[in-house]
């Protein structure tokens, strides 16, 4: 990226600045989600919607809708040896917590759809949400008290309880039903990225496997 005042350029994943006037410089991260727009919706029903720009639509400067499928046959270029222990474009859930990162690939992780984990000693969780596409990471523990979680089986709604209370809880991380109920878990950023990319700027990460933590 590069911004218009100094003409410096800016590393996309880690916000800092990599060449120009204001190089060595790091932005803010912000917290971010990457949900449908249908869960965002039922979420936020007043929430605002960007209008594409009808000239760049015109120009068919947007990216197309198939994308994805089209980056899998471009060659992988990096100037990091690349670890080969998942293929470079394979689709992670990347999570990073007190210096320690880790890696979900997003097919363990659809076929598990809860993870429970422990990162950097902080207990975890990774979960598939109700449209069965969008995946959110919580910290499971309140007030120091650490919680295991499961999704509620026999219902064709999401919901999650846990193992210290058996209070209900939804896809935002705020209980809903029993005695924690209105209590709200930490929500953790994750990115989806391409494992290449993911172990460039977190070379130390750790790989989940399916059924292991």
């Amino acid at each position: 990226m590069r911004d218009e005042e100094t003409g410096s350029w800016w590393q996309q994943v880690t916000g800092e600045a990599i060449q120009g006037p204001l190089k060595g410089q790091q932005l803010r991260a912000v917290h971010h989600d990457e949900l449908t727009f249908g869960l965002w919706k039922q979420e936020k029903p007043a929430g605002r919607v960007l209008r594409p720009d009808e000239r760049i639509a015109k120009a068919n400067d947007y990216v197309p809708a198939n994308w994805e499928e089209r980056m899998t046959k471009v060659p992988v270029t990096t100037s990091a040896v690349v670890d080969k222990s998942l293929t470079p474009r394979t689709l992670v859930i990347g999570v990073a917590v007190s210096n320690s990162a880790k890696a979900y690939p997003v097919d363990a992780v659809f076929k598990q759809r809860l993870i429970l984990d422990d990162l950097g000693g902080v207990p975890i969780f990774v979960v598939v949400g109700p449209d069965n596409r969008s995946v959110r990471a919580f910290e499971r523990s309140l007030d120091a008290d650490k919680m295991d979680f499961f999704l509620k089986p026999n219902t064709d709604s999401f919901t999650l309880f846990d193992d210290k209370t058996g209070s209900e809880w939804d896809f935002t991380g705020r209980a809903t039903k029993g005695p924690l109920s209105g209590r709200q878990l930490k929500q953790i950023s994750i990115l989806n990225d391409y494992w290449f990319d993911w172990i460039t700027y977190h070379p130390q990460t750790s790989i989940y496997t399916l059924g292991n933590r």
